[in-house]
């Protein structure tokens, strides 16, 4: 089953669970920042990405540069910071078998559904 971690106020978000709802695939919407991901979810998904925490992350978001932009941070700490602080998280992200994509552009989900 498809897996689209979605933010329903994000227009690039709802251009992804578009292509993902015209697959005609079974999916599941995750609303992550209702529903926080776990640290040890957040470490399975960038694996699957197959990119490192840093780039998972927003940084024009105020939260970023008002508590984090400047700061050198680990892995860890990186992603201790999405796990407290959602609205961070690229979106969409696309999840389907063992593959992963942020769909920014929302065009990028197609190469794994």
């Amino acid at each position: 089953m498809i897996k689209i971690l979605h933010n329903p106020r994000c227009s690039k978000s709802r251009q992804g669970l578009k292509i993902v709802e015209n697959s005609g695939k079974e999916y599941e919407v995750i609303k992550y920042l209702d529903n926080p991901l776990s640290v040890k979810r957040l470490n399975e998904i960038i694996q699957l990405l197959d990119i490192s925490p840093i780039e998972m992350i927003r940084k024009g978001e105020k939260i970023w540069k008002e508590n984090y932009k400047d700061k050198k941070m680990t892995d860890a700490q990186l992603i201790n910071a999405m796990v407290l602080n959602p609205k961070l998280i690229e979106r969409p992200i696309v999840i389907h078998k063992d593959k992963a994509v942020i769909g920014r552009p929302p065009e990028n989900i197609t190469a794994i559904i």
